[in-house]
């Protein structure tokens, strides 16, 4: 058989082997980015959604009110905070998770089991605890903050916007619910880092920190100049998933708070586009902005933090 012919053979398997997986990726991901393309530059209502064609009149009046709508831009710096408090948050509790379960003891499988109960548990039943917890009528927390620390009144976690505190002669004013949010973003999650950087961990040579330690390195020492350097390129990949997760989370934010007392994200705003304005135009148009934010941030990972073929040679 002749050289070319086989290798066209070859190649027409391949295509039929990978046609499945690209029609799947096709009906799942390309064409409803095209379609949310189209409506966002077209003026669609709910009602009217289903008469809407690919030669209707584009227009760019859907980003004119996405972005002169009042509290967009507000929006967006409370996305930027909760998704980088959220991430940072994730990483440092999966981090200190990792390295507490890193070595062999009595009971470390079913810890490392425990850990992920945050992450499996559903969304519904643990904000609904959650809410239970930080009650300001019946909440726990408040209880034990008035037994241990003395409150005054309880604190409304979850509706309660801002709260001033006093440190070091200054008032600084906290932005109670969104942190709250955050914290949870953070507990949620971290069981997501904690087995990426778990794995990590345990494919670190031992003769490296051993190396270290005969030196006379202090654990501190061995953590900065030996562990961490070999966990950079995972804290990286994570960071900018986590990043990526929660500048479009919803479910969380929307289940504990509504949108309310400034945790209003841009993806509940998304969702009050087309709930409460049915204005299917414009939700369409601010998830194109938000996607277009996340290729920024994907363009600079890709820039700076990615690993390079160099960095594998």
């Amino acid at each position: 058989m002749k050289k070319g012919s086989l290798r066209q053979q070859e190649n027409r398997a391949g295509l039929a082997m990978i046609s499945p997986t690209l029609l799947v990726v096709l009906a799942v991901v390309v064409l409803p980015m095209l379609w949310t393309l189209v409506l966002a530059f077209q003026r669609i209502r709910l009602i009217n959604v289903r008469e809407t064609g690919l030669f209707e009149r584009y227009t760019l009046q859907n980003f004119v009110t996405v972005f002169g709508s009042p509290g967009f831009w507000s929006s967006v710096a409370t996305t930027l905070v909760y998704a980088i408090g959220g991430t940072v948050l994730s990483l440092v509790l999966g981090l200190a998770a990792a390295l507490a379960l890193r070595k062999p003891f009595r009971g470390r499988g079913f810890l490392r089991g425990a850990m992920l109960l945050p992450y499996v548990a559903p969304v519904v039943a643990v904000a609904f605890v959650w809410e239970v917890m930080l009650s300001p009528q019946y909440g726990v927390v408040n209880e034990w903050g008035a037994r241990l620390f003395g409150w005054d009144r309880p604190i409304a976690f979850l509706t309660q916007r801002e709260a001033t505190i006093s440190l070091l002669g200054m008032d600084i004013p906290i932005p109670v619910a969104l942190l709250t949010v955050i914290v949870f973003e953070g507990w949620r999650y971290f069981p997501f880092a904690f087995l990426f950087l778990l794995a990590r961990l345990q494919a670190i040579p031992g003769e490296l920190e051993e190396a270290a330690r005969v030196d006379g390195a202090t654990p501190t020492q061995r953590f900065r100049h030996v562990v961490l350097p070999q966990l950079a390129g995972v804290i990286a990949l994570l960071a900018m998933l986590r990043f990526v997760m929660n500048f479009t989370k919803f479910d969380d934010v929307y289940l504990l708070t509504g949108g309310g007392a400034g945790t209003d994200v841009a993806s509940v705003r998304v969702y009050d586009f087309i709930t409460a304005r049915f204005d299917v135009g414009a939700a369409s148009a601010q998830a194109l902005a938000l996607a277009a934010v996340l290729l920024v941030f994907l363009a600079v990972y890709l820039k700076f933090f990615a690993p390079k073929p160099e960095d594998k040679a």
